[in-house]
């Protein structure tokens, strides 16, 4: 068992690979509006590449991890890299809403091969506790990403037109590529199997699919606060807009103290305790947050939005830690079906809740409250191999 403590270099380089779709999307949010007067559509139409990038990552997650089981984790990497640098590259050169559309699903779709391999690298070299730590700190790093991310979009925009944005991406990807080619050792151990097989392998295992899930339904709950942040702070409380990245950054802030409260913790409780305790203070906040709905202040409602945000620190790098461990030939598969799932059930969960437009929490808060008792239903059937 290798210790975390030696890996650093590592561990940023995994926080890097697996922050693509952060960086890709909160870069460009800034520059929507532009966007949009560019091609003379609405702003929903742009708005839409968020849903298109969405999909896309999904679908580039599942060919990712046959890829990266196939040829190796390294290959797979530079692949998705360089594909992804090539078409946010062909973004600038969009002459039509459609044109965009097209460019911004393949620019996703590779991302997803990206991102499964810092997963499947944590599963190739650590185990059981050891794996918990490493894909906690790897959660650290890559919470950089959604603070910088668009701040650095809205700079670029300030002095350039959108179109630089999208070169600083293209830039980046090329720039990680080429770290990864000098620097990544290859990790995988090949063994020949069939790719449906090697799906069947992953989604028949019932104890990894249950942590799957719960590691689905947080990204769910954590994703429907983020989606409706600019609600709560600036329609409903009228936080100006200049002083919104305070409130939503404040939240990552303390999710990345939590993440390393977790790893401390790792050292008393089991992997599996974790989740349980922080699912029942994600369940608790979230039904303050909906009993409440009608009267809350601005203060209250930061603490328990933070406290429900906050918990996903146990959650994320203990539940990813649970399911990979069930795979040690299928690392790249079990990846893309985590991805899969996390980014489908975000989608899917958070555009049902955001179709309840009130004028209270109340949707909000019952909503992550449910997912909550969801999640932890299913992980106290959990039981350790």
């Amino acid at each position: 068992m290798k210790k975390s403590v030696n890996h650093i270099y590592l561990i940023i380089l995994l926080a890097i690979l697996s922050s693509v779709a952060p960086i890709a999307i909160d870069t460009y949010i800034p520059s929507i509006p532009n966007i949009a007067e560019y091609f003379h559509v609405g702003i929903e139409k742009i708005e839409l590449t968020l849903s298109i990038f969405l999909i896309g990552f999904s679908i580039g997650q599942i060919f990712g991890g046959t890829f990266s089981d196939r040829i190796g984790r390294r290959k797979s990497s530079i692949i998705g890299l360089v594909g992804f640098s090539i078409f946010s590259f062909l973004i600038i050169l969009s002459e039509n809403v459609i044109q965009l559309w097209v460019f911004r699903f393949f620019e996703a779709f590779f991302g997803g091969f990206v991102v499964v391999n810092s997963n499947a690298i944590v599963r190739d070299m650590f185990h059981g506790k050891e794996a918990a730590k490493i894909f906690s700190l790897i959660g650290t790093v890559r919470s950089i990403a959604p603070l910088a991310a668009p701040a650095i979009g809205a700079f670029i925009i300030h002095f350039y037109s959108w179109k630089y944005v999208f070169l600083f991406l293209c830039g980046y990807s090329l720039f990680i590529a080429f770290i990864v080619f000098k620097t990544l050792k290859e990790t995988f151990t090949y063994t020949k199997q069939n790719v449906i097989e090697s799906y069947k392998t992953v989604l028949k295992n019932k104890m990894a699919m249950k942590a799957m899930l719960v590691l689905a339904l947080g990204f769910s709950g954590f994703f429907i606060l983020i989606s409706k942040s600019s609600f709560i702070y600036i329609e409903y409380f009228n936080i100006p807009t200049d002083y919104f990245p305070f409130f939503f950054g404040l939240n990552f802030i303390i999710l990345v103290i939590m993440i390393r409260v977790n790893v401390l913790m790792l050292k008393y409780f089991t992997q599996l305790d974790l989740i349980k305790i922080a699912l029942i203070i994600q369940i608790i906040a979230g039904t303050l947050f909906a009993y409440f709905s009608n009267s809350i202040t601005l203060i209250p409602s930061m603490v328990l939005i933070a406290t429900y945000m906050s918990m996903m620190a146990f959650v994320f790098g203990n539940s990813m830690a649970l399911a990979m461990e069930h795979f040690s030939k299928n690392a790249g598969v079990a990846s893309s079906v985590i991805g899969v799932l996390q980014f489908g059930f975000g989608a899917i969960i958070s555009s049902i809740v955001l179709l309840f437009q009130t004028k209270t929490f109340m949707p909000i808060g019952m909503s992550i409250a449910v997912i909550s008792f969801i999640a932890f239903f299913i992980i106290r059937t959990y039981k350790n191999k």
